[in-house]
């Protein structure tokens, strides 16, 4: 096993224990999060509530994977306390630590609001829509358009994520993960557009951890290749090596 140290944040989650569990198998993986993570050393903390109770779980680590994050239908301020104040504690522990590296979780979520529009509504709700040319396609350039407070949040990890890449040589790539189900299918038809296996995830996470070290900042859409995704993944595949495995046609998408 390397000697090189990762800690997983979100490892009781979905994305978060695929990513875990497949570091493990090279690497000295700790986790934390707000429950134990059976078989592997947890520090349990809430990261929304100070740096304090981060530090002993990033000394002497390598890289970051963070994965934890509130989402869903919940307050506002809960989204607010996990993805805001939680994620300037832990990028501000690592910077004490010596952190080289975090790989974040950002969202999909951030572009949502293109969803309301032609071509792109009627490409992941209509059966019968006929792919123009050229196809739709949001790269990570596109302006945002987050559209609920969870995407909100969200902005703040890339947005500080620039910040102490810039000022704190950190080196962070953002992840704007798509839909990752727990059985590995689409879901439904607007889902198989921004769909992501689990292979492909776990694929994405490793080469951003794995990137050169001079990268020191970027964003990337995480998508298997569906026929009607819309976001960009030809950028993860320059920055970063990524090529998608799977497909959502592979389950009659």
């Amino acid at each position: 096993m390397s000697t090189k140290k990762f800690l997983i944040t979100g490892m009781s989650g979905l994305i978060g224990g695929l990513a875990g569990r497949k570091f493990a198998e090279q690497y000295d993986v700790t986790a934390l999060g707000r429950s134990e993570v059976q078989d592997f050393p947890t520090t349990i903390v809430d990261i929304g509530d100070g740096i304090d109770g981060i530090m002993p779980a990033v000394e002497g680590v390598d890289t970051v994977i963070h994965m934890a994050a509130s989402r869903g239908n919940v307050p506002d301020e809960t989204h607010i306390k996990a993805n805001i104040t939680g994620v300037y504690n832990l990028f501000e522990a690592c910077r004490i630590a010596g952190v080289k590296r975090i790989v974040a979780a950002s969202t999909g979520a951030l572009v949502a609001g293109y969803e309301k529009d032609e071509p792109i509504k009627s490409l992941v709700h209509d059966p019968d829509f006929k792919m123009p040319t050229p196809r739709p396609m949001l790269t990570v350039d596109d302006p945002i358009r987050p559209g609920s407070m969870y995407g909100v949040s969200k902005i703040f990890t890339e947005n500080i994520g620039r910040l102490y890449s810039e000022q704190h040589c950190l080196s962070v790539i953002c992840i704007r993960i798509g839909k990752v189900e727990i059985d590995d299918v689409p879901l439904n038809m607007r889902n198989a557009s921004v769909w992501c296996s689990h292979r492909d995830i776990i694929q994405m996470i490793d080469k951003a951890a794995h990137a050169p070290e001079d990268l020191k900042y970027a964003v990337v859409f995480a998508c298997s290749d569906n026929p009607t995704r819309y976001r960009d993944i030809e950028h993860a595949r320059e920055t970063l090596g990524f090529v998608p495995q799977d497909s959502a046609a592979d389950h009659g998408f």
